[in-house]
């Protein structure tokens, strides 16, 4: 590699490094698996520097993202999982379904994947910060879980469209647990593990299923729509913050946990409105 190509190569490990320990600390902390930093940073490193067409880079940044959230989900998972920090009953409950909608998911994306999704999740996520925020003092709409069909069906909501936009689902889990009478907390760790039944089915079928992309400014190292490059760049530092963000997650109280969950689904919904239109 010569001088040239190395200079090229220093700021685009620089971004992916961290993103990845940015991410890391608010999967821990938020119960999100960092996909919705992930994606942005990504679809920006694949169309600014690597001058991918949009389309083709949204769909790469989906699946690399999915591929990044495996270990960090698991280990944000097991931070919660040991402090006690989950309802794993609903996690039972929730599993199978969760697996059959990130499928779906997963094929619906391949047939009609493209930037509206990114518009379409940006709307929804706007939508659902702003009841958060105007709702905050408010007690939640329901005052236990419905019954199991109305389960499987926010089962399946949540990983549908997750692995679509490849974030980990505890950016819509969180909010639909919450409006179930979940303390803030508790939803925030049991949403980690949720990631993870999504992140794991979704990237491997992004990596084993996803096609070719035909774009001729892939970045080395890509297969089906996952680059593994990327993956190398982000997982170890993403993983050592999401035990320090679990950490810090302990120590914050739930009133305080809300607002930021709410301040960053508002980013991230500005961020999708923004690669959508732009």
């Amino acid at each position: 590699m010569n001088s040239e190509n190395l200079a090229q190569l220093l700021p685009v490990v620089g971004i992916l490094v961290t993103s990845g320990l940015f991410a890391g600390f608010l999967a821990g902390l938020l119960g999100i698996g960092g996909g919705i930093i992930f994606v942005p940073v990504l679809y920006f490193v694949f169309t600014g520097i690597f001058h991918m067409a949009p389309d083709s880079a949204i769909m790469l940044a989906t699946g690399t993202s999915l591929g990044c959230m495996i270990p960090t989900s698991l280990t944000s998972c097991l931070s919660h999982y040991r402090n006690r920090n989950m309802d794993t009953s609903l996690i039972r409950r929730w599993a199978p379904v969760l697996i059959a909608g990130v499928l779906a998911g997963s094929l619906f994306s391949r047939m009609f994947g493209g930037l509206w999704l990114s518009a379409l999740f940006g709307v929804i996520l706007l939508l659902s910060s702003l009841n958060s925020i105007f709702r905050a003092k408010s007690p939640p709409l329901l005052p236990a879980f419905p019954s199991m069909p109305w389960q499987m069906l926010m089962a399946a909501f949540v990983s549908f469209f997750s692995v679509m936009l490849g974030i980990g689902g505890g950016t819509l889990s969180v909010p639909l647990l919450t409006m179930c009478a979940m303390p803030t907390r508790l939803a925030i760790g049991t949403a980690s593990a949720i990631g993870l039944f999504i992140a794991v089915p979704g990237a491997v079928s992004m990596f084993c299923f996803g096609g070719t992309l035909t774009d001729p400014n892939v970045p080395f190292g890509t297969y089906g729509k996952v680059c593994l490059t990327a993956v190398i760049c982000i997982v170890p530092f993403s993983m050592a913050m999401a035990v320090a963000g679990a950490a810090v997650n302990r120590r914050l109280n739930q009133a305080l946990l809300k607002r930021l969950f709410c301040v960053l689904l508002i980013i991230t919904g500005l961020k999708m409105l923004y690669n959508a239109v732009l």
